[in-house]
Parts: C-alpha cells; structure tokens; sequence
C-alpha cells in the first residue's frame, strides 16, 4: 500500500471509530492491532453497536457472520478487524483514484 493510501486509511479508521488522531501513520500491522483490541472490547460489551457500524462501513454481512462463526480459524476480533482495513483501504483507494478536481471559484454561477 502506498504512503498517501496508507494515511487515507489511517484518516478514516480514526474517524470511524471516534479515535483520536495519531501523531505518526500507522503502519497496517499498527492498524490490525490497534482495531483487534478495540474490536475484542466491542464484541464483548457493544456486539449491537458493532454489527450496526460493520453495516454502515459496508462491510458483506456474510463475512462478517463466518469471522464471528467458530469455522473461523482466526479469533473473531482479528477476523473483523482484517475485513474492516480491507473495505478501509478500498475506500481510501478509490477516493484517491476518482477525485475530482478543484472547480475553482464558482462565484457568479446561476443556479
């Protein structure tokens, strides 16, 4: 991941999860183990408030079941935080790939 994509998904983890801003961008080891033990905390006191936010960051609801499923192999907590930094760095991507340009003073237009 690059450096600019890398901060971008930084910005919107901090933002999603009500974080207070890092001095230094998280490498995405950081980023896991930063959001598994924050996700450990809500699975065992905020699962409702969890499962609502995992929906709003638009996360497949399947995915979400299996890594909460015991089939998983992975504690459940490291599961979703894996498909959290995923779907954030998809978004961060694809912010930095279709953004629009500046559109300059838009003074004087009729609307």
């Amino acid at each position: 991941m690059n450096k600019d994509n890398l901060a971008a998904t930084n910005d919107l983890i901090v933002r999603d999860f009500e974080l207070e801003p890092q001095e230094k961008i998280l490498t995405e080891e950081e980023l896991l183990g930063l959001l598994s033990d924050i996700l450990a905390e809500m699975i065992e006191r905020r699962l409702e408030f969890l499962l609502s936010l995992m929906y709003r960051l638009d996360i497949d609801e399947k995915k979400v079941h299996f890594a909460l499923s015991p089939f998983c192999e992975e504690p459940a907590n490291i599961a979703l935080a894996r498909l959290i930094l995923e779907r954030q760095k998809q978004r961060a991507f694809t912010k930095q790939y279709y953004k629009q340009e500046d559109l300059g003073d838009l003074e004087g237009l009729e609307l």
